[in-house]
């Protein structure tokens, strides 16, 4: 059973960076397509890029185009969510989640990180 392990969130001051990553137990996670999704309080959770299995593609929403980043570390069965240039909307709860596709729909997601908490304020 595949287990995802978040960490690296926390507090940064506007245009600050963080990064994020998913540790993967129980399975091999270039085998799995890995979506990074948000919620921010009284919100729906979206969708902020994927990678997908094999041939690593990504995906990313409008919002974060050019300031985030995701990729893979196969040896440490890590995908890593790197953020710069945070501003206070980006302050949210953020999960990763293994599945099938590289689409940034919730539904096609099997398996999900705990959270993590990134908030953005000076």
């Amino acid at each position: 059973q595949l287990q995802l392990v978040q960490s690296g969130g926390g507090l940064v001051q506007p245009g600050g960076s963080l990064r994020l990553s998913c540790a993967a137990s129980g399975a091999t996670l270039d085998n799995y397509a890995i979506g990074w999704f948000r919620q921010a309080p009284g919100k729906e959770r979206e969708g902020v890029s994927c990678i997908s299995s094999r041939d690593n593609i990504t995906y990313y929403t409008d919002s974060v185009k050019g300031r985030f980043t995701v990729s893979r570390d196969n040896a440490k069965n890590t995908v890593y969510l790197q953020m710069n240039s945070l501003k206070p909307e980006d302050t949210a709860v953020y999960y990763c989640a293994a599945g099938t596709l590289c689409v940034l729909w919730r539904n096609v997601y099997s398996y999900w990180g705990q959270g993590t908490q990134v908030t953005v304020s000076s």
